[in-house]
């Protein structure tokens, strides 16, 4: 059984940086890409970010800005954000599709000063 755990999110002034962790466990991970998602309150859950085969996209909301990464030996994918926007704010989720979808829990980034 696949599982995320999503960690790092928290309280950040406009302008900051957060990195954003992701570890998953139940599959082997090096061979499946990596999603990050996020949902802002009243909105529907948007893509942010994918890495796979060693190639990364982005949203055009947060190219430029968002970086990931992935470390396969410690099974985990990482959202470096950087020049945070309090249009930023929402629970960010991470995402590996192994037969189907898998769903951390998410963490919550506020971006507010």
């Amino acid at each position: 059984q696949v599982q995320l755990v999503e960690s790092g999110g928290g309280l950040v002034q406009p302008g900051g940086s957060l990195r954003l962790s992701c570890a998953a466990s139940g599959a082997t991970f090096s061979r499946y890409g990596m999603s990050w998602y996020r949902q802002a309150p009243g909105k529907e859950r948007e893509w942010v970010a994918a890495i796979a085969r060693g190639a990364t996209n982005f949203a055009g909301s947060v190219q430029g800005r968002f970086t990931i990464s992935r470390d396969n030996d410690k099974n985990t994918v990482y959202l470096q954000m950087s020049s945070l926007k309090p249009d930023d704010t929402a629970m960010y989720y991470c995402k590996m599709v192994v037969y189907r979808e898998y769903w951390g829990q998410g963490t919550q980034v506020t971006v507010s000063s």
